[in-house]
């Protein structure tokens, strides 16, 4: 499409006019590796995410990258295995491996063991926790509650990480970024961006995760006076309809394709975001999308 305007000066001019008429999924549609101007300045230009576009995933070796890929897929089936029952599990898979490696190794993944009652070792002292506001919570309208969370994704040469936020009441898919870490700024802009776009939610829902317990994570969602709530470390039915959505995307589409690059992936999870929110029937929904649901109440 660039090839048609001309000049890198003409594309640029394009792309600020197109920043401010298009919503941000829409926007990234429009990155191309062939236009004149760099992917991270057409992201700058677009104002969306250059994590998932410019940045190329985290190389590890081929042994661990193979290892780290199993042990995701056994995290959404045992999610409540500690590291000596993982190791004990990739033992009987035929892997010889220490309980060092395996402590290494789920932290990559971003692996948390869920407890059948709670977790009462506790985080650094300087770490933001909140009560869990959910329970017993009648969820009855769009932007109640919204939930966020990030989950590790194995790619053909490395690994890369996927945040989302996700509306509980409709189960529609807000915003979502992808990056090769993991960073409180990085989640501050992408609930800032939903914000943007959909409003504020009564209340905000996250783990206990580093990223969302931290100062400049809390305190953006305290000044524009959102609820925070948060899981009970290590519980299991706390953040459940996220959970389900890692679990949706992964067999769906990531463990299927192994992407290549952060081009690739930004492309392809977006195909997916939009075929889940607005083709995919749920059960929960009475057969609707979360798109019918969130769309027409919101």
């Amino acid at each position: 499409m660039y090839a048609r305007i001309g000049q890198p000066n003409m594309v640029v001019a394009f792309l600020k006019k197109k920043s401010l008429g298009h919503p941000m999924p829409l926007r990234g549609n429009m990155i191309e590796k062939s236009c004149p101007v760099s992917i991270k300045r057409q992201c700058e230009l677009l104002s969306i995410h250059k994590s998932g576009l410019y940045y190329k995933p985290a190389e590890i070796p081929e042994e661990d990258l193979m290892l780290q890929r199993k042990i995701d897929e056994q995290y959404l089936k045992t999610p409540f295995y500690g590291a000596k029952r993982l190791r004990e599990w990739l033992v009987g898979q035929g892997y010889n491996i220490n309980i060092k490696k395996v402590r290494r190794l789920m932290q990559a993944v971003n692996w948390q063991t869920l407890y059948p009652s709670p977790n009462l070792s506790r985080g650094k002292d300087s770490d933001h926790k909140y009560p869990y506001l959910l329970k017993g919570l009648n969820v009855v309208h769009p932007n109640q509650v919204w939930a966020m969370d990030i989950t590790y994704i194995p790619m053909a040469k490395g690994y890369m990480y996927l945040s989302a936020i996700i509306d509980l009441h409709s189960r529609y898919v807000l915003n979502w970024s992808v990056s090769n870490t993991m960073t409180s700024e990085w989640c501050v802009s992408v609930v800032n961006e939903a914000i943007a776009q959909y409003g504020r939610p009564s209340v905000f829902n996250t783990d206990q995760g580093s990223q969302f317990t931290s100062n400049v994570f809390v305190e953006n969602l305290q000044k524009q006076g959102i609820h925070i709530s948060m899981d009970g470390k290590g519980r299991a039915i706390d953040h459940i309809f996220i959970e389900r959505f890692w679990r949706s995307i992964k067999y769906g589409d990531i463990y299927l394709k192994a992407y290549a690059d952060g081009v690739e992936l930004y492309k392809g999870v977006k195909e997916y975001i939009q075929f889940y929110n607005q083709e995919r029937a749920h059960q929960s929904l009475a057969y609707k999308t979360p798109a019918q649901i969130y769309l027409s109440a919101a």
